[in-house]
Formats: structure tokens, sequence, C-alpha cells
């Protein structure tokens, strides 16, 4: 009975190792992983200020582009239309960002930060330098400019590639999409 329980353990364990390596070597995985860790950094040093990573691109984005569109906000940080959409509206509500129909097409919004927006920004700007710092510290220190080289190429490469239809794309769990509310 014993020999048949350690093959049977052996064989789990060995079953579990080429999982995580599967894991280990999946760039969909380690980025996500990456994602998670440097939001949960974000939070800890920005918890106060109520905003998340994404709210803070946002932010950063329309204080360098006044009056953008919300297509070419899409665009310029990479968020998807409708969760940006969504991310807008709850700045609004917070007062951080302003938007009016644009000139030239009236089914289109600019937007733009408000007086709070600019002193929420203010205040959460060193703080996300310091995530950035912290999160580069894992590298070494000659390796830091190349890892910010290669994840820039790899968002300009994969940007470039045709995007199925989200109603081809399965479709998230509504559960998940509330880290940004």
């Amino acid at each position: 009975m014993g020999a048949l329980f350690s093959i049977s353990l052996m064989a789990r364990y060995r079953a579990n190792d080429m999982a995580v390596g599967r894991l280990d070597r999946s760039p969909i995985h380690l980025l996500h992983r990456v994602g998670q860790c440097a939001s949960d950094i974000f939070q800890d040093e920005l918890g106060a200020e109520d905003l998340t990573p994404r709210q803070y691109a946002v932010l950063v984005a329309v204080s360098q582009n006044e009056g953008l569109s919300q297509t070419q906000l899409v665009e310029k940080t990479g968020v998807d239309r409708s969760t940006l959409a969504d991310i807008v509206r709850r700045m609004l509500k917070k007062g951080l960002l302003q938007r009016r129909r644009t000139k030239g097409d009236a089914r289109a919004y600019a937007v733009k930060l408000t007086d709070e927006g600019r002193r929420v920004l203010k205040l959460a700007d060193p703080l996300a330098k310091r995530v950035d710092e912290k999160i580069l510290a894992v590298l070494p220190s000659q390796q830091r400019e190349r890892f910010l080289q290669d994840l820039n190429a790899i968002v300009d490469a994969l940007g470039q590639l045709p995007v199925k239809k989200a109603a081809q794309a399965p479709a998230e769990p509504k559960a998940l999409e509330t880290e940004d509310r």
C-alpha cells in the first residue's frame, strides 16, 4: 500500500511541477502576476487617495493631452472602450474629470482634468513614482532600462495585431470586473 501511495504522490508532484513549469514560461501568466503585484504595491502606497492604477493612468494621460476624446484616451492608455467609459464615469462622480461634447463630433466627449483632478494627480505622482521605483528595484540596476524597453516593445508590437470582436472572445465573469471600482 505504501509503494502505491508513494507512486501516486510522486505522479501528483510531477504533474504539479510540470504545470508550474508551464506557468513559469507563460508570458500571459507572468505579466498577469506582475500586474497583480504592482497593483497591490500601488494600492498600498496610494490607498488614502482611493485611486486605482488605471485611474491614475487616465489622470496622467488627460493631464498630458487636455481635451482628448474618450476614443483617443483609449488609444493612449490601452484601456478598452467600455472599461474606460466606466472609469471616466466614476472619475466624473469623484470630481476628478470633466467632459464636454467636442466641436468636431457632437457624439464624442473631450475630457479634461478638474482642479480636484490636478490636486489628486499632484499628490499621487510622487507616490506612483515610488511604486515604479519599488517595482524596478527588484531588478539589477543595469537591467532596468532594458526591462522597460522590452515592455514597451511588447506593447507596441501587440498593439499592432488585429483584435477579434468582443462577441467572439469569451466573456470575463462580472465579479472580476470590479478592480477599478
